[in-house]
């Protein structure tokens, strides 16, 4: 969660030199190069079959081209980072009404309140950046469809690719990822790159930070344990993300947010601590 937190502002650093679907084959292409090394060094077991192969590629668009593509546009569309970041916050509580529908998982009733809490804190600590006026329809369609796909998606491959190796996986979503991205870019957005250093950096955070280290200790996580207490771990992204803005920035946050800082991990503790013994 730290380094999504981080990568908040490394997106919103590189959609400055790039269009969304620009930036993310650039992210992608760089992220073939980097796992292409990691897979012929270590050489992980591939797919057997063509449905393991299938099911990969679905999961990693869902994941990847339609989550980061949704959010990225939402921002690039003048979306506020508030509003972005409430939206996507529910997650947790789309993945639990899923998880509880049609993965068996029965939740507590602290685990529901600590939900809501924790979404009731996102929302304390981000006030400050919500700004209505800039929520425009297309933006708001945008970042509905990326809240979709990184919640399908992730219990997609949760349910679909339990045994896959995770670096064997992650190799072939990005390389379905370029394929997709790159027409889309070359077709709506013209390819257009203004080249920098901090353009450089934010991609090679991004890849080797969010997209490769974070993406596959979530889904390691999704796995082992009950995805509702994983991804209530979202809730503290923006915890991060507000933290790394004092140094970076100079923003002091305020008392708003350092109380939806406290009310968020009540709520994450609620959701993550509670008995794991399913109601009877």
């Amino acid at each position: 969660m730290t380094i999504w937190g981080c990568g908040f502002l490394a997106t919103k650093l590189g959609l400055q030199h790039a269009a969304p679907f620009t930036f993310l084959a650039l992210r992608f292409a760089f992220g073939i190069v980097c796992l292409s090394l990691l897979v012929l060094v270590l050489r992980p077991r591939w797919p057997e079959t063509r449905a393991e192969w299938g099911h990969v590629i679905v999961a990693g668009l869902l994941m990847h081209t339609v989550h980061l593509g949704g959010s990225h546009y939402a921002q690039y569309l003048g979306l506020s980072a508030g509003i972005t970041a409430v939206l996507l916050s529910v997650q947790p509580l789309l993945t639990a009404v899923v998880a509880g529908r049609w993965l068996g998982e029965h939740l507590r009733p602290q685990q529901w309140a600590g939900i809501a809490i924790g979404l009731a804190g996102v929302t304390l600590i981000v006030w400050h950046k919500i700004n209505v006026d800039e929520a425009t329809l297309g933006a708001l369609i945008a970042v509905l469809i990326s809240l979709a796909g990184v919640t399908v998606g992730s219990l997609y491959q949760r349910s679909w690719c339990p045994q896959t190796d995770l670096r064997t996986a992650a190799l072939l979503q990005f390389v379905s990822n370029f394929i997709v991205l790159v027409p889309l870019a070359w077709i709506v957005e013209g390819a257009v790159v203004r080249w920098s250093w901090s353009l450089a950096a934010s991609i090679v955070f991004l890849v080797i930070g969010a997209s490769i280290l974070a993406v596959n200790a979530f889904h390691t996580l999704m796995r082992r344990g009950q995805a509702t207490r994983v991804s209530s771990l979202i809730y503290l992204t923006p915890i991060f993300a507000v933290a790394l803005e004092l140094p970076m920035f100079g923003v002091v946050p305020s008392l708003l947010s350092l109380a939806g800082i406290a009310i968020t991990c009540l709520g994450v503790a609620m959701v993550s601590l509670a008995p794991r013994r399913p109601l009877a």
